[in-house]
């Protein structure tokens, strides 16, 4: 699956896309970001799609092994029709994130409207039925996941607000009333990849040495916003303390399924797998496709706790 060489950390399987317009069985006008998780046997991707009338809506994607997928031929998740969520999914739900956590799969997406944008929670037992639990969180923001665990007794979760830019961390009891908000990191400013914002990719993943986290930045450019993926490390038992962070993307948009399409320049992931100390990294090219690209654990964990990894960590 490897590619014996490359411009980026992260290898790119030599068949993407893996998920394009043309393997679909229905129309639609795009194919963006994933949720990823391995269910048993089985590895899934919550798909976001965008439909013939422009809202977004979310298929459940099906593989044996993590590189051939066939699609639901019904979305699982689409815009509410009534009740409380109606007002705020009336231009459709997005960017899926998936956690497992107390034996259960958790899924933080983008509810989007007119209203703004805001977080919600759903979970499901088995990707055949998905309940959703509640809105959690004020407009707007723009999108969110949890971590794999209760730190100090408490459900934590990384969400990116509209304003600044800023990946922020907040705490809550429940998983539905979250507080005790900071700010875990933000831009570098001028001069680097990452100066515009940042937002958290890929749940947090656990690793001995802490919370690595694969996230997205943004530069601006005279051609548009310039979309990459990087990677930080926070403390383990202290995930607002952001302790290591790469200094150059861990993956850029290159190729021309990354390059070209309905949001040019963009890598954008919400869902990774770990698999025999590897990671597969699910993410959308330009908002045309679902691409897959691997990397070794170990690898982003040297490159955020090396000397100078550890000397970004006050960024």
């Amino acid at each position: 699956m490897r590619q014996t060489s490359g411009r980026d950390l992260v290898h790119r399987f030599e068949k993407n896309p893996i998920i394009e317009l043309e393997d679909l069985s229905f129309s639609c006008l795009n194919i963006m970001n994933a949720g990823a998780v391995k269910a048993g046997n089985q590895y899934i991707l919550l798909v976001r799609i965008e439909t013939m009338r422009g809202h977004s809506v979310i298929f459940v994607a099906r593989s044996t092994n993590g590189m051939n997928f066939v699609l639901d031929k019904e979305p699982i998740l689409g815009p509410a029709t009534e009740g409380e969520f109606q007002k705020y999914e009336g231009h459709g739900v997005a960017d899926p994130r998936i956690t497992y956590l107390d034996g259960v799969y958790y899924i933080v997406y983008t509810a989007l409207s007119r209203n703004g944008k805001r977080l919600v929670l759903a979970k499901t037992s088995d990707f055949q039925t998905i309940e959703k639990l509640g809105l959690i969180s004020e407009p707007d923001n723009h999108n969110g996941a949890l971590f794999s665990r209760k730190i100090n007794d408490c459900y934590v979760r990384l969400e990116r607000p509209f304003e600044g830019g800023n990946i922020w961390i907040s705490y809550s009891k429940d998983l539905y009333y979250w507080g005790r908000s900071s700010v875990v990191m933000s831009p570098r400013g001028p001069g680097f990849w990452d100066e515009s914002r940042v937002g958290c990719a890929v749940p947090p993943l656990e690793v001995e040495e802490g919370w690595l986290l694969i996230y997205y930045g943004v530069k601006e450019t005279s051609g548009g916003p310039l979309f990459r993926l990087g990677v930080a490390m926070l403390d383990k038992e202290d995930p607002s303390r952001l302790i290591g962070r790469a200094s150059f993307p861990i993956l850029s948009p290159r190729e021309s399924y990354e390059r070209v399409g309905d949001h040019g320049n963009m890598v954008f992931s919400c869902g990774a797998i770990v698999e025999n100390k590897e990671i597969m990294l699910y993410y959308g090219g330009a908002d045309m496709g679902i691409n897959l690209g691997t990397v070794l654990l170990s690898e982003l964990v040297e490159e955020c706790l090396g000397e100078e990894g550890r000397e970004n960590g006050s960024f």
